[in-house]
């Protein structure tokens, strides 16, 4: 039974994984319930492909290190389509820059991985529904888990880290933001 969220679209991802306390994330990019800028659109689409600020707080004693994901669960795949995903941030991370999704950039913590997106690229990729798909929901989400690392292969998916970190979560934040066909535009 897929479950809804409200205000976070039809599809629930998380609502079959152990349920974990919530803590805040914010962004001066994105917004939960609203569309995403086109900065956060693919370039194909018209965007920039440049992933959002994030800043994180209230996360629970205990957490280690923290891993970030950007899932689509709307993409017409029968899979949804993961757009980023990092792993082994250390906990005294709280915040990313605009762009850290870039692997050229420089601005995500020395250890981090950046797992292969859907296009197999270890980069941010941004949103470009297709025609006729109608409105998408982009769960970002920040993962606070009791472990200093995952022990997972970079080449890995983010489906496999999901899998790797499963136990590990104490709690997540969450932004779900939308978008659509020629959003960017």
């Amino acid at each position: 039974m897929t479950q809804s969220t409200p205000g976070r679209g039809a599809v629930n991802p998380y609502a079959v994984m152990r349920q974990v306390p919530e803590f805040v994330l914010s962004s001066a990019d994105i917004q939960d319930g609203e569309p995403l800028p086109a900065e956060v659109y693919a370039a194909h689409a018209g965007g920039a492909n440049r992933s959002p600020q994030l800043s994180w707080s209230g996360f629970p004693e205990g957490t280690r290190s923290f891993a970030v994901t950007c899932f689509d669960p709307d993409a017409p795949t029968g899979s949804g389509f993961w757009h980023w995903a990092v792993a082994n941030l250390p906990a005294s991370t709280t915040s990313l820059p605009a762009g850290a999704g870039d692997p050229g950039s420089g601005l995500l913590p020395e250890g981090a991985v950046t797992m292969p997106n859907e296009q197999r690229e270890p980069a941010f990729t941004g949103a470009a529904p297709p025609e006729g798909t109608g409105v998408h929901h982009y769960w970002f989400v920040v993962h606070a888990l009791d472990v200093e690392r995952i022990d997972v292969d970079p080449q890995a998916t983010p489906a496999v880290l999901g899998f790797m970190m499963r136990d590990a979560v104490l709690a997540r934040a969450v932004i779900v933001a939308t978008g659509e066909f020629d959003g960017a535009a």
